[in-house]
């Protein structure tokens, strides 16, 4: 098997958002040849703001199947019912997920009006249409994942950004890890996620996902963060590769990342998958 369980479907598509910012035009012709080749089980669904819906519909009307998109709202909680619409009026789209992010104080009672409209718009939680809250590095984050975790709903943590103080440190990134799996949340992280293997300011894929799973094996708060800190590739690989896919993939649903090409390349060089 070309892709192991560990990593089917574990990379959705951020190719339109930063630093890799690819035009809608250009990306949706890449992500269908991602989908179409060997490792398409790595790969999720195209990822897509909002605000740009109504230019995807437009690329995808000739296109010999619908395309799976995971909508990012980023036209405030009153967009969302507007977005899951727009992709449930067109053939040409196929839903496979709403994100939208946490903003303002206090973060608890602005997480219930984002449950309220995602219920609006989806019905309530669905495995197929999974909507997902970001849940921002602030005071009373734990409250609005309270919320979360009474909504059925999913949560996402960012794990960079263009300045450095995006990015979390691994203290803080166990702390979310261990607080989701306590409440039962399922989660996916996005931002920064550019390499494999940690990096100087730079969490990598296969850290997040050893570090669930030393959650979800009962590791303490200190072991899930050492898990962060690896730098040894060959380590790293080695430990992640004794994984099971049930355990950690039964929380850590997915990461957006706005390249495929190289968290394959990289998981190829560690010996991880093959074509």
């Amino acid at each position: 098997m070309p892709i192991p369980p560990l990593f089917e479907r574990l990379i959705d598509d951020a190719a339109v958002f930063p630093p890799g910012s690819l035009p809608l035009p250009e990306a949706v012709p890449a992500h269908v040849g991602h989908r179409s080749a060997w490792y398409a089980a790595l790969v999720g669904p195209l990822l897509c703001p909002a605000s740009s819906l109504e230019t995807l519909a437009g690329l995808v009307r000739e296109a010999p199947a619908p395309l799976e998109v995971a909508v990012v709202v980023d036209t405030g909680t009153a967009g969302v019912l507007a977005a899951a619409d727009t992709v449930a009026q067109d053939a040409g789209l196929v839903l496979r997920g709403v994100e939208v992010p946490l903003r303002g104080s206090p973060l608890g009672e602005n997480a219930r009006r984002t449950v309220a409209a995602l219920d609006a718009a989806l019905g309530g939680p669905d495995d197929d249409e999974p909507a997902y809250v970001e849940v921002p590095r602030e005071f009373g984050w734990e409250t609005a994942l309270d919320v979360i975790t009474d909504s059925g709903y999913r949560a996402k943590l960012r794990t960079g950004g263009p300045a450095a103080d995006a990015v979390p440190s691994g203290d803080e990134v166990a702390a979310f890890v261990l607080a989701c799996l306590d409440r039962g949340v399922a989660f996916k992280f996005t931002a920064g996620l550019h390499h494999a293997v940690r990096r100087p300011s730079e969490h990598g894929f296969l850290n997040l996902l050893l570090a669930v799973g030393r959650a979800a094996g009962g590791g303490s708060a200190a072991e899930v963060a050492a898990a962060l800190s690896i730098d040894d590739g060959a380590a790293l690989a080695a430990e992640v590769g004794d994984l099971g896919a049930a355990p950690v993939r039964r929380w850590f649903a997915s990461y957006g990342s706005c390249s495929i090409a190289e968290p394959l390349a990289e998981l190829g060089e560690l010996g991880l998958v093959a074509p």
